[in-house]
């Protein structure tokens, strides 16, 4: 298999969030559509993921690409892959239809069942999440110009990352705990895979969702994550993996910065 180069996988997230804006940015409203599994979806997810495929197909035309736009492949293909692109071409596209800002592209390479790159674009604020296994994590700005991130070790006050549309009463459970036994704690409510940037960042601590999502919504910034020096673990504290199985659904997981810090009591004592 060929060289994959984190620039060119930018380059194609960036290209794909213009994909977006041009739709974003009509002054037509934003037409939607229900899909089978009562998502929605807009003709700028169609054109991200055309846009997305056509290009990585162009450049890595040996390695199979799964798309949430894509149409279904069954698990007997999937499972013989042992490299491949995982892609959520607008995601948060509630946040998309409601012009908030808060959506992102998102392609991850996953090999042998783990996320190893990842790239995280924001169309409207044009800046771009990147990690790499073995090579770190950055942050590309509008101008161009890089920053390394960094998870940070945990600190006070702690900062909770939680969803906007599906937090929960074990979510508030667990937020309590963390007040009474760690001191206070800050939450901060987003959109998308936004959540485990901020922890890529160092500008969280811990983000909570106990709910189902797909493997798209996570592979990429589950990349940026780990290149950081966080990780994504589901509620037996062991790293998410992919195209284990046949259904795309994700278990509840945890995302944390500080990934040597014990959260399992008290993950634990919320879901009690």
């Amino acid at each position: 298999m060929q060289e994959v180069e984190l620039k060119a996988i930018e380059e194609i997230a960036i290209q794909a969030g213009a994909e977006i804006l041009d739709v974003y940015n009509a002054s037509s409203p934003i037409e939607v559509e229900i899909k089978a599994d009562d998502s929605p979806i807009t003709l700028a997810d169609r054109r991200a993921h055309d846009y997305i495929v056509g290009a990585l197909t162009a450049l890595y035309p040996d390695i199979p690409i799964l798309s949430e736009e894509s149409t279904s492949i069954s698990y007997q293909v999937r499972r013989l892959w042992s490299v491949y692109w995982l892609v959520d071409p607008l995601d948060g596209t509630k946040e998309f239809i409601s012009r908030n800002g808060e959506f992102s592209v998102n392609i991850a390479l996953i090999k042998d069942g783990e996320p190893v790159l990842g790239v995280v674009h924001v169309p409207v604020l044009g800046i771009t999440y990147s990690g790499q296994q073995g090579a770190g994590a950055s942050k590309r700005y509008p101008d161009q110009s890089l920053a390394a991130i960094f998870c940070r070790p945990l600190s006070s006050p702690i900062r909770v990352v939680a969803s906007r549309h599906h937090r929960g009463e074990q979510v508030d459970k667990l937020i309590e705990l963390i007040q009474s036994e760690l001191g206070e704690a800050q939450v901060v409510t987003m959109g998308s895979s936004l959540k485990m940037c901020l922890l890529a960042e160092g500008e969280a601590d811990l983000y909570p969702r106990l709910g189902p999502t797909s493997e798209w919504d996570t592979g990429a910034a589950h990349a940026v994550l780990r290149a950081a020096g966080g990780e994504l673990v589901d509620l037996n504290f062991q790293p998410l993996r992919y195209n284990q199985k046949a259904e795309l659904l994700n278990p509840s997981f945890i995302g944390l910065s500080d990934a040597s810090f014990d959260w399992q009591p008290l993950v634990q004592a919320a879901l009690d």
